[in-house]
């Protein structure tokens, strides 16, 4: 099964794929992470060049691991898929390996959104150094909305158990 978190800067797409992952045995490949690893230090300058690198590095290696570990859940993580080029990247990466993606859109209030990411910016928890508020309101203001088939969580207004109890219903026709 492969899955797609959707949805802006601060959403909780982060935290439900790990949930999810965890209770699946499955693994979240994050672009956030794997931006860092492929632009360490001084060569991090969070350009759309290098997001669309890391991005091409995640879809190939979720590519490979389904391929080669079927079994295992992948989870992509770290792309809003706010944009039809981002959206039509992920489908076609679905039909190359020949199977559905399975989106999970999280969304929540602006200001919900913006204290999450102020707390983890301020904590200097998240591996993204450039994830702000104004990241976000940024991200909001240029997002177009997702028009696939996809399950939607208020994350904001359901609590984390909620939104991971409900994404497991959505993904129980996927599960072997």
């Amino acid at each position: 099964m492969l899955v797609a978190m959707a949805g802006l800067p601060g959403t909780g797409k982060s935290a439900i794929a790990a949930r999810l992952a965890a209770t699946l045995g499955g693994v979240v490949i994050g672009k956030d992470e794997v931006r860092a690893a492929l632009f360490p230090g001084a060569a991090l300058d969070y350009s759309a060049a290098q997001d669309d690198l890391a991005v091409r590095a995640v879809f190939a290696a979720a590519a490979h691991l389904r391929r080669t570990r079927p079994e295992l859940p992948v989870f992509l993580d770290g792309r809003t898929y706010s944009k039809a080029s981002q959206v039509a990247a992920l489908l076609t990466l679905g039909a190359e390996i020949g199977e559905p993606v399975r989106v999970i859109e999280c969304v929540c209030a602006a200001e919900v959104a913006r204290d999450r990411i102020g707390r983890d910016h301020a904590a200097g928890t998240h591996p993204a150094g450039n994830r702000t508020p104004d990241l976000h309101d940024r991200a909001r203001a240029a997002a177009d909305p997702l028009t696939i088939p996809r399950l939607t969580l208020d994350t904001g207004a359901k609590g984390l158990d909620e939104c991971v109890g409900k994404a497991l219903a959505y993904l129980g026709s996927g599960l072997p």
